[in-house]
């Protein structure tokens, strides 16, 4: 952590901003996480010039996350964006169905489709930048080591007045944010030798639902990626690492519906539909559809999986991307409800994968900025 004064730190994240950097990646060079950075921007804290010069003005919110997400529906349409280290997934919609069990979360809409664990969520903010389009005001959530773990953006439907009147209900300037330098890694696998892969198979095969994959992992103390791996030829397949540029330009062509899943250890974001637009920039692939983005570093994906699950409804195949490290860069699926089959279309796709890929047309390659 650094130990530049707050004043310093204002003035050089603006230059790093003016250069055209995104705010992560300016944070990164100041060798700070995001949310330290926006501690250091609250308005509660600096001078009335101060704050008349900076950048950022921020104001801490209350921590009553399922609330505040909740006033959201009023808002109307936004941005809502979560990302990992890879892998950036935006939709534009309206926050709808917004509950929560315990620690656990959920936004169930056409649009915005969440899954929250908010016991991960530890601080959040009102940010508002100053940019040469006028204020840009977002809501911003983050983890006890300052990465993102959702973020809300205004869009031009949005309604201003009713998103400051929810931060003005949910503000405490007072409220000193901190975070602790790190980041949140996942536990070490065990050897394999360790695992009881016969009673793992079995477990696998025994399943009437996908949601009780994560309970089989926990059962028999599993990493997921150690999963597939010990259940190759069996429940999984290894496929080319271009295998999703081929997967989405596929879909696109045929207008087939898919499921995207994006997440960090405090939410997972989830796109339904068809896709439309793909577009690879640089070492980036993106789809560029109305309401919704994706981008993804293709250089990242070290492994990718096509992975079978048996539910009630019959099988239902994923294919999932991992980091070098192992962890988790993002899912796709075919568009499924509960209760009904997976669609023979998809599941075409996904296996036709496995092997190598039909030639695909020459693309060209262009340079992008990476999303917020």
């Amino acid at each position: 952590m650094t130990t530049t004064s707050p004043a310093h730190l204002r003035t050089s994240f603006a230059a790093l901003r003016a250069q055209g950097l995104r705010a992560r990646d300016a944070a990164k060079q100041l060798q700070l996480s995001e949310g330290e950075v926006l501690a250091a921007h609250v308005v509660s804290q600096m001078s009335p010039q101060a704050a008349a010069d900076s950048l950022l003005a921020t104001v801490p919110l209350n921590g009553d996350w399922v609330t505040i997400l909740q006033g959201l529906e009023a808002v109307g349409p936004v941005m809502a964006l979560t990302r990992n280290e890879h892998i950036v997934h935006e939709k534009i919609g309206v926050y709808r169905n917004v509950s929560a069990k315990g620690p656990v979360g959920l936004a169930i809409g056409p649009e915005i489709d969440l899954r929250l664990f908010l016991s991960q969520w530890h601080a959040g903010f009102h940010v508002v930048e100053k940019t040469d389009k006028g204020e840009q005001h977002s809501l911003q959530f983050f983890d006890r080591h300052g990465q993102a773990v959702h973020k809300v953006h205004a869009r031009p439907q949005t309604s201003l007045p009713a998103l400051e009147d929810l931060v003005q209900r949910h503000a405490d300037p007072a409220r000193e944010v901190s975070f602790t330098p790190g980041r949140i890694t996942p536990p070490t696998d065990r050897p394999d030798s360790e695992i009881d892969c016969l009673g793992l198979g079995e477990a696998w095969s025994a399943m009437h639902d996908t949601h009780e994959f994560f309970e089989v992992l926990k059962r028999f103390q599993v990493g997921r990626r150690q999963a597939l791996r010990l259940m190759e030829g069996v429940h999984t397949r290894r496929t080319p690492l271009l295998a999703v540029d081929w997967l989405l330009n596929e879909a696109a062509a045929s207008g087939l519906p898919i499921m995207v899943f994006v997440g960090n250890p405090g939410c997972i974001q989830i796109h339904t539909g068809a896709v439309q637009r793909i577009e690879p920039m640089g070492p980036w692939l993106n789809v560029l559809d109305e309401g919704f983005n994706l981008h993804l570093r293709g250089d990242a994906v070290h492994e990718s999986w096509l992975v079978t699950k048996p539910t009630d409804d019959g099988p239902v195949t994923s294919i999932e991307l991992f980091d070098e490290s192992g962890e988790l860069i993002t899912m796709f699926f075919g568009e499924r409800k509960p209760g009904k089959p997976e669609l023979p279309a998809w599941r075409d796709l996904a296996h036709s994968l496995v092997g190598g890929m039909p030639p695909s047309s020459h693309r060209p390659q262009h340079s992008q900025k990476e999303a917020a």
